[in-house]
């Protein structure tokens, strides 16, 4: 064995360095792990100062005595190529694990050790712990609002038949799915505006009726979101054409609407939907509240989106066009069959993250008088009964968007594989 070199790790004596530096890093990372969970302290017996660094320190020699270059070991090297290429990083990555560790415990001991459950009332919870009966006693509010308890049957059919309708083109022959643009881009919203302004808001067939000012909830969430996604998308669109276009009176609309837009706060956008557009109406018309805040978010999005879709298309080579061209393709047969379909491929990424942008964004219609999830909870944790719980119903939040956003990054995920022909 050639003499062992400790300040630079090389290939030939692999199975020491390994086997060394593996051994330091899981010291360091029991002394962490047993300090946070069972508050045993294996270097009690160093001075407090020299204890405290000693992890740390162990983990540092540790990771550097494994980052060996071209090792031949695939985890080894994705490791080191990840999260060990220098010293720094392994002092952030550390610092993260540590960090991670020491967090496990509180965080286990107030959500599920130390929480109270049970109980219908805020004397129930009497631990240390969250009280998460008080999301318990508040899911039909945060779920539905104010909308009516023994109604709310008419919100779960909606959705249950909005989710139902969209997997229609899961199951289509070849002879229909030549029509499923046409389905979804116009056939579909009609399909679900009609089912939620007849059913929710009733009025009609028998069936009472129900402000749209106690409608609320995640529910509303949902509703708001789902028809900003579906009309923000096809205005953006066009508007990128419309930034793009050769004629002149064309082009400068579509610009100045889109920096208008994004010049402002959505904030704004929806106090002015809400205060100042009904002063410009006849005094004879009457436009909803809710109806108002949908067109207000999704020209407002609208204006984000054309300038993601923009950057599609000038990403697209000028040959594309072309070749679309010596085909005998019109402008809008061009557009539709070639070059839409290779920008919007394209731009994915981008157009996820701004519907992402658009669901998290809906909170602000609390500004309007509209309670979706949060603004509930804003108006349960000022309940004289429920005092003091405004941390859990912020986590329970929290994880409700948490999981929306995320099923709708792995779908754009999925789009991204489903779409892509690079090879």
């Amino acid at each position: 064995m050639k003499k062992l070199n400790f300040l630079k790790p090389d290939k030939e004596n692999i199975t020491t360095y390994l086997y060394s530096g593996l051994l330091l890093f899981f010291v360091a990372l029991l002394d962490v792990f047993l300090g946070s969970f069972f508050k045993i302290n294996i270097t009690s017996f160093l001075p407090n100062f020299v204890s405290f660094l000693l992890p740390l320190i162990l983990g540092i020699i540790g990771l550097h005595l494994i980052r060996i270059e071209f090792s031949g070991i695939k985890n080894l090297d994705l490791l080191n190529k990840n999260i060990n290429t220098n010293t720094f990083n392994a002092v952030l990555t550390l610092l993260i694990i540590f960090t991670l560790i020491k967090s496990i415990p509180p965080i286990l001991s107030w959500s599920i050790v130390d929480a109270n459950i049970a109980g219908d009332t805020k004397e129930a919870c009497t631990g240390s712990g969250a009280c998460w009966t008080y999301i318990k006693i508040w899911l039909r509010r945060f779920i539905y609002g104010m909308y009516p308890n023994e109604l709310q049957w008419r919100i779960n059919i909606s959705f249950v038949l909005l989710i139902a309708l969209a997997f229609v083109g899961y199951f289509p022959s070849e002879k229909v799915k030549k029509f499923l643009t046409l389905y979804y881009v116009v056939i579909y919203p009609i399909i679900a505006f009609i089912l939620i302004y007849y059913l929710i808001s009733g009025g009609s067939l028998g069936l009472e009726w129900v402000e749209t000012g106690a409608w609320g909830g995640l529910s509303l969430t949902f509703i708001v979101s789902f028809f900003c996604l579906i009309f923000c998308f096809p205005v953006g669109m066009f508007l990128a054409l419309g930034r793009r276009s050769e004629l002149p009176t064309l082009r400068y609309i579509s610009v100045g609407f889109i920096e208008f837009w994004r010049g402002v706060p959505l904030i704004t956008v929806l106090f002015m939907s809400s205060v100042m557009f009904p002063m410009f109406l006849p005094e004879d018309f009457f436009m909803d509240k809710l109806v108002r805040v949908i067109i207000a978010i999704s020209l407002f999005e609208a204006a984000y989106v054309a300038e993601v879709i923009r950057g599609g298309l000038q990403a697209l080579p000028r040959g594309q066009y072309d070749a679309a061209k010596s085909l005998g393709m019109g402008y809008w047969k061009m557009h539709i069959f070639v070059i839409l379909p290779q920008a919007l491929k394209l731009v994915i990424p981008g157009i996820a993250n701004t519907f992402l942008a658009l669901v998290k964004d809906t909170p602000l219609i609390f500004v309007v008088g509209l309670l979706e999830i949060v603004g509930m909870l804003n108006l349960a944790k000022t309940n004289p009964k429920w005092l003091g719980f405004a941390m859990e119903g912020y986590v329970f939040a929290a994880i409700i968007f948490w999981i929306i956003c995320y099923a709708m990054s792995r779908y754009s995920q999925n789009l991204e594989l489903k779409y892509k022909t690079e090879r």
